[in-house]
């Protein structure tokens, strides 16, 4: 007989929003204002953005949990990425909640991304609360936000009981909250109430023996690997003897060494978890995200967390250029191999997969974008990498192949639009909306294929002079749309090895784009700029001023070069086509070609034409 029982003392909830809208700083005040810190104690903004990407990038990459105390009730609270490349985050961290407070900004309203992680939250049947941020924005237009709220939550099929959400407004930066926009609150107590109040304690049945989600994982260089997931029934004490219940029915003995729990952003030891708990469990080095952690006595099994399948691909292997080696720490395949299987252990909706050559592996994830933090991570933890173009996974069903499909949303001035749409349209985008409420700026909608985003946001910025807004998410596979030209230019290629020199890019200008500077280091098949016109041509940047015995009054004036803008590793992945390599170090991203010699490219480009002949 199951008897259900709600435990009062906790509550569990993630914190859900789109890029940029107020979460972590909302957040922020929540931890000021629930007395975690002394008064006069520093501390930083954006605390639980931790990694360095994420400050830099202001954008929240991995979920986190924390808690704060309010009326003898202790909050756990989940923050999680907004973007949908995170799209594994996410669910990995909505299993461990019992509510969720969805934070709409009061001018944007409620944008893609709240969409994708809005609709995980409803299919878990989590009780809603919604937050209307930033209402002292002067374009703020809280009343048509708020329809535009209820609007998505129809459309996501919500229930009645989801539809009446409890709704507050506020200005997160000023840690305040109220009940209606034209009021001026004090403080966030009533938010905290409302969690309280409105959000149900995690239940669990008191006659089930221990069970545990493992929703994350960590590691410590004193307790080895880290278990972390949601208590679903029972409790648990330091040194229990437990089982743990991976994929396909297998099961690995464990013994608790250590139990630790949450306060404020610590962790936290502790001698037993009850029911509801988010815990940390030491004393499992076999575990996976999934696994089910229960008792030896009555071992039963708790659904696994499924994610959406990868629809990107992308090749990793070794650096294999000449200047290999000389910048990186790990450059080793085994190195490489390690790093990216410890990534599929901690990120469930990243797969690594053997290929037919052994210096490099297919990675496979939800996104450009979630692949590009992934080397930029390795970069910075030492790696030498080389990384081949994004590609999206295609599928074949009953004889016809089908191709990833997005819904983008553009959001641009009025003289923009046309050139938007047309961009869009080559790329066999199809406008499926339009709204014009005569402001000046447009909001577009589109049926396109994820392939042709990848190297698009770069153009849409500057198409859109920086002003436009670009969101999509992932509606399902469609049938393949047909070919088309993701870039116009071609590449010039350095054809030998030396050292970039002012004269050799001066006279190299009129040909195009420069990637290099003076004193940059050059080798045979490296890309050294772009060309103007559709084709790779071989160059030589090294080219130096021929020296004779005569001097002339203005012969020679100081060469002046246009500035190169830096490369950064998106632009570098959306610029290489299918035969080019980005060359990944630890301190330089350099373009190459994938065959470096100037003469096997010329034989294999002939053996094509006359093919094609």
């Amino acid at each position: 007989m199951t008897t259900k029982t709600t435990n009062e003392k906790l509550r569990n909830i993630a914190i859900i929003a789109h890029v940029d809208h107020g979460k972590t700083t909302l957040v922020d005040a929540m931890f000021k204002q629930s007395g975690l810190f002394r008064e006069g104690q520093e501390m930083d903004d954006r605390i639980m953005d931790s990694m360095d990407l994420e400050r830099e990038r202001g954008i929240t990459i991995s979920a986190k949990n924390c808690s704060v105390s309010w009326r003898d009730v202790k909050i756990n609270i989940i923050d999680t990425p907004g973007h949908a490349d995170f799209g594994g985050e996410v669910e990995r961290s909505l299993s461990m909640a019992d509510g969720a407070i969805l934070l709409v900004d009061a001018s944007e309203g409620p944008l893609p991304q709240t969409r994708f992680v809005l609709k995980k939250a409803l299919e878990q049947g989590l009780a809603l609360m919604v937050v209307i941020n930033k209402v002292d924005r002067q374009d703020a237009r809280p009343s048509e936000v708020l329809n535009e709220i209820y609007d998505l939550f129809i459309d996501l099929d919500a229930t009645e009981d989801q539809l009446d959400f409890p709704l507050l407004y506020a200005i997160g930066r000023d840690g305040i909250a109220m009940e209606t926009p034209e009021e001026r609150g004090e403080n966030l107590h009533i938010l905290l109430d409302m969690v309280v109040d409105k959000v149900p304690g995690p239940s669990y049945d008191e006659n089930e023996p221990f069970q545990m989600l493992v929703s994350d994982l960590s590691y410590s260089d004193y307790l080895g690997r880290l278990a972390i997931g949601k208590v679903h029934h029972g409790s648990v004490k330091s040194n229990d003897q437990l089982i743990c219940l991976a994929d396909e029915g297998k099961e690995v003995s464990l013994k608790v060494t250590k139990l630790q729990t949450y306060d404020g952003l610590k962790v936290v030891p502790t001698d037993t978890c009850n029911p509801g708990d988010i815990v940390v469990v030491a004393g499992i080095e076999d575990v996976h995200i999934g696994d089910t952690i229960c008792t030896k006595e009555s071992p039963k099994a708790l659904p696994r967390i499924t994610v959406d399948e990868p629809t990107v691909s992308m090749r990793f292997g070794i650096n294999t250029s000449p200047l290999a080696g000389k910048e990186g720490i790990h450059v080793q395949t085994n190195k490489i191999r390690e790093r990216l299987q410890k990534e599929t252990l901690l990120n469930v909706a990243i797969q690594v997969e053997d290929t037919e050559n052994r210096d490099a592996y297919l990675v496979k994830g939800r996104g450009e974008f979630q692949m590009a933090i992934l080397v930029e991570q390795m970069r910075r933890e030492g790696f030498e990498l080389s990384v081949g173009r994004p590609e999206v996974i295609f599928k074949f069903k009953d004889g016809k192949k089908l191709e990833p499909i997005e819904h983008l949303f553009v959001d641009c001035d009025e003289d923009f639009m046309g050139i938007v749409t047309e961009k869009i349209q080559t790329r066999k985008g199809r406008m499926t909306n339009m709204v014009n409420n005569g402001t000046g700026r447009v909001r577009l909608e589109f049926s396109v294929p994820s392939r042709a985003l990848i190297g698009y946001r770069d153009e849409f910025l500057t198409d859109t002079k920086g002003t436009g807004i670009m969101n999509s998410y992932l509606e399902g596979y469609g049938e393949y749309r047909g070919e088309f030209n993701s870039r116009y230019t071609g590449s010039l290629v350095g054809d030998r090895t030396g050292k970039a020199v002012a004269y050799g890019i001066f006279n190299l200008e009129p040909r195009g784009r420069m990637f290099v500077v003076p004193g940059d280091p050059l080798y045979e098949g490296m890309i050294i700029g772009e060309h103007n016109r559709d084709n790779d041509i071989n160059v030589n940047p090294s080219k130096e001023k021929k020296l004779t015995n005569m001097r002339a009054s203005g012969k020679d004036e100081a060469v002046i070069l246009t500035p190169v803008k830096p490369m950064t590793l998106e632009y570098a992945l959306n610029f290489i086509k299918d035969d080019e390599l980005v060359e990944v170090t630890p301190e330089s991203i350099r373009l190459r070609k994938i065959e470096l010699s100037a003469l096997v490219r010329h034989r294999t480009d002939g053996k094509k034409k006359k093919g094609k002949e």
